[in-house]
């Protein structure tokens, strides 16, 4: 999708622009990187919600990996045959349409059938 001219037009308009506003946006994020650097932003936001580094936050995540172990291993469709997308039950998953099932199918159909010689039936 998205070949048409009017949306290769508007893509291209949108990168002229990016290109147009960088340098403006690259002295905003700047300045607002330097006041992150004093702080002064985090005081207010105190007030509403927990500040966390990232630091902290990534060890807490490691520390709640390592307490959950394997208690939260979800049971998955492992029994699927990777070839056919068959499950044990003989169903096809559920994000497959009609036509791909129904080419899988025929396609299993080829390869138990041998053909009959031609020739004479009696």
């Amino acid at each position: 999708m998205a070949k048409s001219i009017r949306s290769k037009w508007k893509r291209k308009m949108r990168a002229e622009k990016r290109k147009k506003n960088a340098p403006k946006e690259l002295a905003r994020l700047k300045i607002v990187l330097a006041k992150a650097n004093a702080d002064v932003l985090m005081e207010d936001v105190k007030d509403i919600a927990t500040v966390v580094t990232a630091e902290k936050a990534k060890e807490k995540a490691k520390e709640a990996e390592a307490a959950e172990g394997d208690t939260m291993k979800m049971e998955t469709d492992a029994k699927r045959n990777k070839k056919t997308l068959l499950d044990q039950h003989g169903q096809y998953p559920v994000w497959m349409n009609q036509r791909q099932r129904k080419k899988l199918k025929a396609q299993r159909g080829k390869k138990g059938k041998s053909k009959k010689p031609k020739g004479l039936a009696w």
